[in-house]
């Protein structure tokens, strides 16, 4: 992990279109700034970690189709072709 020191009004640059900004201090939090491409998913990571949950959830509580009927699945010989 890369740490860095920054002011308030002093920013960070993530590759040519990121560009995090310190925009305020008060007591333990820190207000930023972030500029992106609006293409681009910015989520805290709070919000992310419950979207994953939600998702992983949501697969687990999919209705499954029963297993098949052993006997509609039988061959018959009509059903073959076989005389």
């Amino acid at each position: 992990m890369l740490v860095l020191t920054r002011k308030v009004d002093e920013s960070i640059i993530i590759g040519d279109d990121i560009n995090i900004k310190i925009l305020a201090l008060s007591g333990s939090q820190v207000k930023i700034g972030i500029s992106a491409p609006r293409t681009l998913r910015i989520l805290r990571k709070e919000v992310h970690d419950n979207i994953q949950v939600e998702a992983g959830e949501a697969s687990q509580s999919e209705v499954k189709s029963p297993p098949p009927d052993p006997e509609a699945t039988e061959k018959h010989p009509e059903a073959s072709g076989a005389q």
